[in-house]
């Protein structure tokens, strides 16, 4: 089964931006859809972005919309997750994973999950 780490991470004001990546182990990275999620302090994990397996199709939730870009390289079995524009409420433990499914919105459906990344923006 397919092993995720993420990375990028870190502190930024806001109006800045990140990448955040996550790498994959194992040979079938291809036929996992891929999700970017998040979880702030006492709140539940919430989604933000997923991609699916060719990469052909994404999608954003509403608050992310137009800041957040999602891709991913098979040939490197990679995800990144591009932030853009960002803000304190962006302020949240990022976790990338991976669904059977072509693509998910809901945590529900994935199967692996990193073990997050710290993202922190400053006002």
């Amino acid at each position: 089964q397919v092993q995720l780490v993420e990375s990028g991470g870190g502190l930024v004001q806001a109006g800045g931006s990140l990448r955040l990546s996550c790498a994959a182990s194992g040979r079938t990275f291809s036929s996992y859809g891929m999700g970017w999620f998040r979880q702030a302090p006492g709140k539940e994990r919430e989604f933000v972005a997923a991609i699916s397996r060719s990469g052909d199709n994404t999608y954003y939730s509403d608050s992310v919309k137009g800041r957040f870009t999602i891709s991913r390289d098979n040939a490197k079995n990679t995800i990144q997750l591009q932030m853009n524009s960002l803000n304190p409420e962006d302020t949240a433990v990022y976790y990338c994973a991976a669904t059977t499914l072509n693509s998910a919105v809901n945590t529900r459906f994935y199967v692996r999950w990193g073990q997050g990344t710290q993202v922190t923006v400053s006002s």
